[in-house]
């Protein structure tokens, strides 16, 4: 009778998988010893294995190349990483090491591109694409970058106002993007998306307000799909309507010469994930030229920003079950020791399920289980799996600690649940660490961040004075 945990895994998925194996009846994630990582460090901690970001970079420029060698695609392609799903400086360091281009979205972005580009990890010949509703702060540092001779520096057009604004702030001619307003799938809330200038009014907007401004150069059309980049009717029938715009906008305006795709490619949040990526590329530059060759224009540069694909697959969190609370007949609750809503606020927020396994004791039996978290909120549980309505995992046990993994966790979570900051109950922050390989491909751990403490939440919290500073403000009777 089969009745193991790994009877489950194995009958449920193909595995082993490329990333997840087993040896000695413990998980391994990318050949990295989670347990040795677990009995060094301890449990909670989240980890970043770096070399997978250069991993997902180099298959997404593979499958452009062979796409467009297959079509003999005239335009060339260029990678972006969306900053905002990690800011991370050993992100974009490990991400920059590829000679890719980054997309920012806030002021501060260009703060962290002036600082890349001192340490030497940015140059030039960089493109920055800077996306994202623009005002004062924003215009101010992407003009600064721009003035300072970074003319690979694209300011994506979001509203009428912003050429006026980017006028008055650069010196010189400059290159600037447009973003599409896409509709939205039908299940939205909203028809149209609230970024971008509405496909109907792109080229109008052209010819009234750029077409005769010597100073700026319009090079890109940016298209972005709340949803991603997915083998859908709807994705399809989007990207057709924006070559209609491209095609269109290309025949009163001989400067633009780049398509910027955004949406980004989904991530493994399941063992049993399918995603043909190498079909969905081949057929992206496929659609284009045969647009671009029936409208008679040259087809264009091809741009992507890819957040979630790029850093995603690099993220896990590791944590070990407390207790087990029996609250009925049919519902066991093991009480993790941190919690879901500080350390995976997706999970909580928008119920996004990622890949969850047991990293230990693989041979034990295995029982139905609903997973809690610490703090005293209703909604800090996780209680299924991305195919599965259930979570299955070896019986607890007293005198047999279990540890389980969430992986494929590292866009957004941790600046959604605000790194560094406060926590729901005032549950900590868990150790960070950098996983890497060494020039012989030795696996090689650095501690990034400790577990915070009391009183790092003391000081945030006002309780601890140290280093505070006052101003007073005397006011005197009129």
């Amino acid at each position: 009778m089969k009745t193991k945990y790994l009877d489950l895994i194995d009958q449920t998925y193909y595995f082993p998988q490329e990333e997840f194996t087993l040896d000695d009846n413990q998980l391994r994630f990318h050949n990295i010893d989670l347990m040795k990582l677990i009995e060094e460090y301890g449990a909670p901690l989240k980890f970043t294995y770096l070399p997978q970001i250069s991993n997902n970079i180099k298959r997404a420029e593979y499958w452009f190349k062979k796409a467009i060698e297959k079509h003999d695609y005239k335009g060339s392609y260029h990678y972006c990483y969306c900053t905002k799903s990690s800011h991370f400086s050993h992100v974009l360091s490990e991400a920059l090491k590829n000679d890719i281009h980054i997309e920012t979205s806030s002021a501060f972005d260009i703060d962290i591109v002036k600082n890349l580009v001192a340490k030497g990890k940015l140059s030039k010949d960089n493109y920055v694409l800077c996306n994202g509703f623009k005002r004062d702060q924003y215009i101010e540092n992407i003009a600064d970058l721009i003035n300072s001779s970074h003319k690979k520096c694209i300011p994506i057009i979001d509203n009428y106002e912003e050429v006026n604004l980017l006028n008055e702030a650069i010196h010189d001619p400059y290159d600037i993007g447009i973003r599409i307003a896409s509709e939205e799938e039908p299940k939205f809330e909203f028809y149209t998306s609230r970024l971008g200038i509405g496909y109907k009014n792109i080229v109008p907007f052209y010819n009234k307000e750029i077409k005769d401004d010597e100073k700026v150069n319009l090079k890109m059309l940016h298209f972005f799909i709340n949803t991603g980049i997915r083998d859908t009717a709807y994705y399809w029938n989007e990207l057709l309507k924006c070559l209609k715009v491209y095609t269109q906008l290309r025949k009163v305006c001989p400067t633009l010469d780049s398509l910027n795709i955004g949406g980004g490619f989904p991530i493994k949040n399941s063992l049993a994930f399918e995603y043909d990526y190498e079909y969905i590329v081949d057929e992206i530059i496929n659609q284009v030229k045969t647009a671009c060759d029936e409208a008679g224009v040259p087809v264009p540069n091809i741009f992507t920003e890819f957040g979630s694909f790029t850093v995603g697959e690099s993220g896990g969190a590791i944590y070990e079950i407390l207790y087990q609370k029996q609250q009925n007949d049919r519902e066991k609750w093991n009480m993790i020791n941190s919690s879901f809503i500080t350390t995976l606020p997706d999970s909580w927020a928008i119920s996004k399920r990622f890949i969850m396994l047991a990293i230990n004791r693989w041979n034990d039996e295995y029982e139905r289980v609903l997973l809690g978290g610490l703090t005293c909120d209703s909604d800090d549980y996780y209680n299924s799996e991305q195919n599965l309505n259930a979570i299955y995992l070896p019986k607890y046990s007293k005198s047999k600690p279990l540890y389980i993994g969430f992986f494929n966790t590292g866009a957004y979570q941790e600046t959604v649940g605000g790194f560094g900051g406060l926590q729901h109950c005032l549950i900590p922050s868990p150790k960070h660490i950098l996983i890497d390989k060494d020039e012989e491909g030795n696996i090689t751990t650095k501690l990034f961040s400790e577990q915070q403490t009391a009183n790092d939440f003391l000081k945030i919290l006002g309780y601890d004075e140290t280093g505070m500073t006052k101003t007073i403000i005397k006011h005197t009777k009129q």
